[in-house]
């Protein structure tokens, strides 16, 4: 293993501070896990420090993401979470329908978060979400 760096360390400095929204970074991360095992994946990461350094750094950092994400004012929320919707390619009252109806951002939770979180993370996601159907489009 590179012992100038650790490999949380390495992904926030290479990848993580290039994503400008605290919802990307989550989105990101989340997608990162394998939704059958539950195991976190990055090719660059396992190898230099191995697949189970790479997990476990992966794991540590979405946790920590999450709780930024909690951790933030309800309007700090909106705000970011219509910086991360403005950088996607769907017409803006589209995604958030199909959030709404599908409920993706169900998938961003990290395994290990507690319950009164994942509470909490519904609650405010579900609240923004129809917050930003119900506003004007230039809200985004």
């Amino acid at each position: 293993m590179d012992q100038r760096h650790r490999p949380s360390e390495d992904l926030w400095r290479r990848t993580l501070a290039q994503i400008p929204s605290v919802f990307g970074r989550l989105d990101y991360l989340a997608r990162l896990r394998d939704p059958n095992s539950g195991i976190y994946k990055h090719h660059g990461l396992a190898q230099v420090f191995g697949e189970a350094e790479a997990d476990r750094a992966l794991r540590e950092s979405h946790l920590t993401s999450f709780h930024e994400w909690l951790a933030l004012p309800l309007e700090h929320q909106r705000v970011d979470l219509a910086l991360f919707f403005s950088g996607l390619l769907v017409d803006r009252q589209t995604l958030i329908e199909t959030w709404l109806r599908l409920a993706h951002y169900r998938n961003l939770i990290p395994a290990s978060a507690r319950e009164p979180e994942r509470l909490l993370y519904l609650a405010d996601i579900e609240t923004l979400l129809l917050g930003l159907r119900s506003g004007p489009a230039s809200a985004s």
